[in-house]
């Protein structure tokens, strides 16, 4: 073993212990494969005794073999082995079972391109297996420069090298399924947020443009006038309505909290709205769940949104308090207030014609709804508003995600 590849050697994995450890650890943690491999490869050679390594993952179709990472061998060897089919010589029997292949000819590697790397410099070659539950993820080479074989011991190392990789391997296709999934769901959430918030007002315009068409030819001026008004409304409404989905999608939690997040909001609330905002809270723990904080304070912010845009208020509030039963939070204004009683008459009495402004009340609701909680909105003693969310006790209590 030459000293420039000794010099590879992390400190940490000068023994096979402390190598396997280290691999047991990154598997754990489900890192990056390649990033993994990246801190182990060089090490994995030098206790082999090769001159280079190199490994290779099954393409999702199963088909071909990609070379993913590789320590000490030439361009252009590392360009012609980028993509190689899984069937390929011995490698591809390591592919295929869970085997430790030990190769001298190399015949078949050497047609892969013009270097004259194998046969030459390269004189043998291990292909081991990188199983998993029963499946072979993929396949890692040791190359080495004469035929002479590594001792039994370290094959059994190596074997349980290729084990704890093809775990790493499977932990990273999980965490790229599970991305997958969650970007899947937020694009899913993002179409219902634009359809919730804009398509009956767009449905209202669409039906007011033969009305204004049908006036314009009638020259009559009073009903074109009518319609332009409220067609100019309706625009104005899915503009407003755009923002608020687009300010909720660039929004993201604070990592500190929603107390903090309240406050931050709270700080600013003044400045912006003109408004005085206070925060009084009199549960020293919510022990709420990351995502139910996510809830409840898009929840906060859409009623605060509420407030600034249509209460002409001085002063509001925010109270968050804990009963047996519920976490409640109520939102309150001392501004021009609200007839209806709850969210239930808000949807239903809006009048015909006239487009609901009270879209972002039905997120709102939704929102709820996935707390397993109560949203009431209404007048606050015929003064101002009043938002009250509660969350039953067994939904949050000790902090469980739903």
């Amino acid at each position: 073993m030459s000293s420039s590849t000794s010099t590879l050697v992390h400190p940490a994995f000068a023994d096979p212990a402390s190598l396997l450890n280290a691999l047991a650890t990154g598997s754990d943690k489900a890192e990056d494969l390649e990033a993994l491999l990246s801190r182990f490869l060089s090490a994995i050679i030098a206790l082999a005794g090769a001159q280079a390594g190199a490994v290779r993952v099954v393409t999702d179709d199963g088909t071909s073999m990609r070379l993913v990472a590789q320590q000490g061998l030439p361009d252009a060897v590392v360009e012609t082995e980028r993509l190689v089919d899984r069937q390929c010589g011995m490698c591809g029997t390591a592919a295929s079972n869970d085997v430790l292949v030990w190769f001298d000819d190399l015949s078949s590697c050497a047609k892969h391109g013009s270097s004259l790397y194998f046969g030459s410099q390269c004189k043998s070659m291990l292909a081991i297996s990188l199983p998993h539950d029963q499946q072979i993820l993929g396949v890692y080479n040791l190359f080495f420069d004469s035929n002479s074989k590594v001792a039994p011991s370290i094959q059994t190392l190596l074997r349980l090298v290729g084990q704890l990789l093809g775990l790493s391997l499977h932990n990273a296709r999980i965490e790229r399924e599970r991305l997958r999934l969650t970007v899947m769901k937020e694009r899913q959430e993002m179409v219902n947020e634009v359809h919730d918030a804009l398509a009956q007002t767009l449905a209202y315009a669409r039906m007011r443009l033969p009305l204004l068409n049908d006036a314009i030819t009638a020259h009559d001026e009073t009903r074109a006038l009518k319609y332009c008004s409220d067609l100019k409304t309706a625009v104005t409404e899915v503009h407003d309505n755009l923002r608020e989905v687009m300010t909720y999608f660039r929004t993201r939690m604070d990592p500190l909290g929603l107390m903090h997040a309240l406050t931050t909001v709270a700080d600013s609330f003044f400045s912006r709205n003109a408004i005085s905002l206070k925060i009084h809270n009199d549960v020293p723990h919510l022990n709420l769940s990351d995502e139910q904080e996510v809830q409840v304070f898009y929840i906060i912010q859409e009623a605060l949104a509420n407030i600034a845009k249509h209460s002409m208020a001085r002063h509001a509030v925010v109270r968050i308090s804990q009963t047996p039963q519920h976490l409640e939070f109520v939102i309150e204004d001392d501004g021009l207030g609200m007839d209806e009683p709850s969210v239930s008459t808000i949807v239903t009495s809006a009048r015909p014609l006239v487009p609901s402004t009270h879209f972002g009340l039905d997120i709102m609701q939704g929102r709820a709804q996935r707390l397993g909680g109560k949203l009431q909105v209404g007048s606050k003693d015929g003064v101002g508003t009043r938002v009250r969310l509660r969350v039953p006790a067994a939904t949050h209590k000790g902090g469980k995600a739903l």
